[in-house]
């Protein structure tokens, strides 16, 4: 990360992207992340907050975080449009994609490669409790925090509304828990194992591994089951350095991470698990985890993040009335 990129992140933490009000967009939805605005003519627009989410909470904010998450986002539909057909329309604002209307499948699908995580939700914690079974899948005896999995595996986990906990459970208990069809899941299913396929191996490409990830998929009026939310972002998923795993595994300490993981040690080591108040994030903390999200982007994408410091709700207003929107 270069000297501009601190001193863009510093110039935002006056400003953070909190939440939005545009009322004349139609019908808002505020996710933990996100707001959904859901127009007349059956568009959605997507608005990437600074908000952070982690243990199931909205913890605070980053400086720009919104802003790098579009970047990485839009970057990995336009590779992986391909494999997966998704909801992107256009991006008229670092903050702002605009999307089809669908209607939510109602589960995340997660998929592991490793045995790592610190939430009460992640396989590293069942398994140190001593559970062998998740979500389904049967795990060895003797396995280690951080270990390669025998391959990927999908741990599906049920969408909670913001301030609930999302559950991890296997298909069939998903499936009743949603009353969601069974062709559904299976088609979502199949989607998110050959995305993940295709993360590993760009990201291989660049020396980085995509240790887990959650994809989330909309139905569209045609019956299709297609890509949304976000995708391969350092909010959705865990990234370690390929050059550092073996040896920081065999030598017991944790990887070296890009992601919201450094975020979450970082209240683990205050005692904060998720439940109590959430401790103050201290702007140092909030510029390092920053600088590991633009630095995995970056790595990822070979292309320069150009912050916008500009205040972002006078310039996402330009930009949607521009883009046709009454803003």
């Amino acid at each position: 990360m270069t000297d501009s990129h601190t001193e863009a992140l510093q110039k935002a933490l006056a400003h953070p992207l909190t939440g939005t009000d545009f009322p004349k967009l139609g019908r808002k939805y505020e996710g933990k992340v996100r707001d959904n605005y859901t127009t007349a003519d059956g568009k959605r627009v997507i608005i990437a907050t600074d908000r952070i989410s982690a243990f199931d909470r909205v913890l605070g904010t980053l400086p720009l975080k919104g802003q790098v998450l579009g970047f990485a986002a839009a970057w990995w539909f336009e590779k992986t449009k391909h494999i997966a057909p998704n909801h992107v329309l256009s991006v008229p604002d670092p903050n702002v994609l605009v999307a089809r209307e669908c209607q939510l499948v109602p589960v995340e699908m997660v998929v592991r490669a490793y045995l790592t995580g610190t939430t009460s939700t992640s396989i590293w914690v069942h398994y140190e409790q001593g559970a062998r079974e998740f979500c389904g899948h049967r795990l060895p005896d003797g396995l280690k925090k951080h270990q390669k999995l025998a391959q990927p595996i999908l741990t599906p986990s049920t969408k909670a509304a913001k301030g609930d906990h999302d559950v991890s459970a296997s298909r069939e208990e998903i499936l009743k828990i949603s009353g969601m069809p069974a062709a559904d899941f299976d088609r979502a299913a199949e989607i998110a194992m050959a995305l993940f396929a295709e993360g590993q191996r760009v990201c291989a490409e660049r020396g980085l591994i995509l240790v887990d990830t959650k994809y989330e998929f909309g139905k569209t009026p045609e019956g299709d089951i297609i890509l949304i939310d976000e995708i391969h972002t350092p909010d959705s998923s865990r990234f370690w350095y390929e050059r550092t795993y073996a040896e920081r595994f065999q030598a017991g300490q944790d990887p070296e991470s890009f992601d919201k993981e450094y975020v979450r040690r970082f209240l683990a080591a205050q005692g904060f698990r998720g439940d109590g108040p959430i401790p103050n994030i201290p702007d140092e903390v909030k510029i390092e985890a920053m600088r590991r999200y633009i630095e995995a982007v970056e790595q990822i994408t070979g292309d320069a993040f150009v912050p916008d410091v500009q205040e972002p709700k006078e310039r996402m207003a330009k930009n949607l009335r521009a883009a046709g929107f009454d803003a």
